[in-house]
């Protein structure tokens, strides 16, 4: 089928903590329903950034079409809200994408949004419960294996987000041009039959003091992880899909939606697994990303 950045754990046997859910979290008219339970045990995703011309609105509906789930993990980011206080945007689609997510949760998905620093306005409605949607600050996810994985968007590890908010204003008016050229140079690789590729992304690794932001906050949330007592992380925020053990500690980024088109996945035998989606299929991973911890 394909190849996935996967971690497999082995751990206490403890019980899933969450909701059961009442059937399969898909949709009745989606084909892949038909199962006598969901394709996955949990789906984590972030970064959507709903509101923006970045969004990838398309591929994310796909995506959601044809993999469900026992629960869905919605960690930060979802609704651009800084976007939106500048210029409104929000096309089809987007409703398209909210009203999947809600229709997901009224099907018996146990869904939980974890609001992060673009989506700061859902932070004032922490504890509530919008349309089955579970709207908490944080939250724990125990595996099939029985590890306990911390769920956090992870802007509070962001030091410019946290001591420098206007210059993240700055950077993210930078971020939409770039984003903007991104959109322009993959429509061309469309019309010559090219696959979608992140000259974003590209960019953003090939930057040195990006390269160090990226593992700076990595190794700053694994740490807090460890001193909290969990098993492991997983976050969104910095748009860098990862699944790697951090001084023992199990780190997992589920990327984004607006550049790398990516979801951590959780197999009901409690293998993690990153996908990056493609129009059609999902794209093959090099294998040499794999983690095995025990």
């Amino acid at each position: 089928m394909f190849r996935d950045v996967t971690a497999r754990f082995g751990g206490p046997d403890l019980p899933w903590q969450g909701p059961p859910p009442e059937r399969g979290g898909g949709d009745a008219d989606e084909p892949d329903m038909a199962r006598d339970r969901p394709r996955y045990r949990a789906i984590f995703i972030s970064d959507i950034h709903l509101g923006t011309p970045g969004c990838q609105a398309g591929p994310l509906l796909d995506f959601l079409k044809e993999h469900d789930s026992e629960s869905l993990y919605l960690i930060g980011d979802i609704i651009d809200g800084w976007q939106l206080r500048r210029r409104w945007f929000w096309p089809q689609s987007h409703n398209d994408v909210v009203q999947k997510l809600l229709r997901r949760a009224r099907k018996g998905c146990h869904v939980v949004y974890v609001p992060g620093n673009h989506d700061e306005f859902a932070r004032h409605f922490l504890n509530h419960n919008f349309g089955g949607i579970d709207v908490v600050e944080e939250t724990v996810h125990v595996t099939a294996e029985g590890f306990r994985l911390w769920i956090t968007h992870g802007d509070y590890f962001d030091g410019v987000i946290q001591h420098a908010k206007w210059l993240a204003y700055v950077g993210d008016h930078a971020y939409e041009a770039v984003l903007k050229l991104n959109r322009h140079f993959n429509s061309l690789r469309a019309r010559l039959g090219l696959p979608y590729w992140s000259l974003s992304a590209y960019l953003k690794l090939k930057v040195k003091k990006a390269v160090n932001y990226v593992s700076d906050f990595e190794v700053a949330v694994a740490n807090e992880a460890r001193r909290r007592g969990y098993d492991g992380v997983v976050c969104g925020h910095i748009h860098h899909a990862e699944i790697r053990s951090i001084d023992g500690m199990l780190y997992c980024n589920d990327g984004d939606w607006v550049e790398s088109r990516s979801a951590l996945v959780e197999h009901h035998d409690g293998r993690l697994e990153l996908i990056f989606w493609q129009p059609g299929h999902a794209a093959e991973v090099p294998p040499s990303r794999a983690v095995e911890t025990v």
